[in-house]
């Protein structure tokens, strides 16, 4: 059976929110021949300019039905989720879809058409702030790799496209097909979806956001006390108004926070040196092992030894 897989784009789309999702398709039909036929299209046919300045060639917006309906994201997200044809086309074609997607910044399309209202989702780290603002009714899950909510599937930044596609593409044709596409690609397989975005892990407050600085200081003692009484008093504010201002700067509490810089920093040590465990959660500020094992599955999906195992494969 051939699953037919729209990949909608737009100007200034990412090229590859697009691309990375396509060449996992097209690489899984050549292990089960005639498993997918991929189109591209867009509101305006044709040749479509990616960010880059790279274009695709796309077809229209046809009425007949698709299997999967994929978004991709980009700069010119902005611009496409005020479409009117663009949502009422969207509407229509994910009522009829098996399933309906986005990567990164696509999540923004979905969501201005009412398709994550009361989902679960995710986006880029780096626009989930603005994100959450404006979508109030979407349980936003801003770590994560991808998420999966019923019939819609939404990921993170650029790779986490591909990790999507895999965990599509396993859902089809079964994880070794799967597996042999990762492969092929030279792609870790694969990312579990409930994985953290790394990178929001180690960015935390910015690289010049008004907590940069006590970030900065509290990386260099994640094996003391970080309270928030602590983090507070080095910050010069009440307890409370610390808090407050804390969590609408980065979008996380001050206790989140703190788990991340040392969540990452176990994770390094963990794929970096052969440390016992124990030795890793104490280094870290976890105090033992168990708590840091708990803290891994709710951020990566995996234990501190799978990660490890993992890195070294």
């Amino acid at each position: 059976m051939s699953r037919r897989i729209a990949v909608v784009i737009f100007p200034g789309f990412q090229i590859l929110d697009a691309t990375g999702p396509i060449a996992a398709f097209e690489i899984a039909g050549r292990f089960v021949p005639g498993s997918y036929e991929l189109a591209v299209m867009a509101v305006e046919p044709g040749a479509v300019a990616s960010s880059s300045g790279v274009a695709l060639c796309a077809g229209p917006l046809p009425d007949e039905p698709f299997d999967t309906v994929m978004v991709a994201g980009g700069e010119g997200t902005r611009a496409a989720f005020i479409c009117p044809k663009l949502r009422a086309w969207l509407l229509r074609a994910a009522s009829a879809a098996r399933r309906t997607a986005s990567v990164c910044s696509g999540a923004y399309i979905l969501a201005e058409a009412g398709l994550l209202d009361g989902r679960c989702a995710t986006t880029h780290w780096g626009r989930s702030l603005d994100f959450a603002r404006r979508y109030p009714k979407v349980d936003l899950r801003p770590d994560r790799i991808f998420v999966r909510d019923g019939n819609v599937w939404t990921s993170a930044g650029i790779t986490a496209g591909i990790d999507l596609t895999l965990a599509l593409v396993a859902e089809d044709l079964g994880e070794a097909v799967a597996r042999q596409t990762a492969q092929q690609l030279v792609v870790h397989h694969r990312r579990p979806g409930g994985q953290s975005q790394f990178s929001a892990l180690v960015e935390v407050g910015g690289q010049a956001g008004r907590f940069a600085e006590l970030l900065a200081w509290a990386r260099e003692r994640l094996d003391e006390p970080l309270g928030v009484e602590r983090l507070a008093d080095k910050a010069a504010m009440s307890p409370r108004h610390f808090a407050r201002a804390f969590t609408a700067e980065t979008g996380v509490t001050p206790a989140k926070a703190v788990e991340r810089l040392r969540l990452e920093a176990a994770r390094l040590r963990m794929e970096a040196t052969a440390e016992p465990v124990e030795r890793v959660a104490e280094a870290a500020g976890f105090g033992d092992a168990e708590r840091m094992r708990r803290a891994f599955i709710r951020a990566f999906g995996q234990p501190p030894q799978a990660l490890r195992r993992a890195a070294r494969a």
